[in-house]
């Protein structure tokens, strides 16, 4: 069967929603690994035949914790994964674009084929409160993570790609 890796990174709940809700969805379609991001690993990323990448965007970039994961697992798979199908979701206060394409530029040097539109969750948190407080994502926004779980497991599942 098919291994489907999502690794996130969250610090007040928001990505962890989301990547919980596509390991979810992909459930039954294909073996799903669902990791921390401090936790995920070079292996992790070689055993698996395809990718999920979910981490909040923190002051316009991609979040610490998720760029190390990036840092430390680039060299160790560069010319290993290229070809495997990867997608993305981000969690943003205001916007996402920056994180959504840092994530892309590390795909690329990988040579990563990306399979699906990147879902940006905009949780509108502008005040420090806001930002710091523990985030509840709406349901319509998590049938989207869910729907990508369920598609990306589900092509990964019929050499789709």
């Amino acid at each position: 069967m098919a291994e489907l890796l999502i690794v996130y990174h969250s610090r007040t709940g928001g990505s962890r929603q989301m990547a919980q809700a596509a390991a979810a969805g992909a459930e039954g379609e294909a073996t799903v690994t669902l990791l921390s991001a401090d936790q995920a690993g070079p292996d992790d990323l070689l055993r698996a035949d395809g990718y999920l990448f979910c981490a909040p965007e923190n002051l316009a970039a991609v979040s610490g914790v998720m760029k190390d994961f990036f840092d430390r697992c680039y060299y160790p798979v560069l010319g290993r994964i290229e070809g495997r199908p990867y997608a993305q979701m981000v969690c943003a206060g205001s916007d996402g674009a920056n994180a959504v394409r840092q994530m892309a530029r590390i795909a690329t040097g990988w040579r990563l084929k990306a399979v699906q539109e990147p879902i940006i969750v905009c949780t509108h948190a502008q005040t420090e409160e806001q930002i710091l407080a523990e985030k509840v994502i709406p349901e319509d926004q998590l049938n989207l993570c869910r729907d990508l779980g369920m598609g990306l497991a589900a092509g990964l599942s019929m050499g789709l790609f």
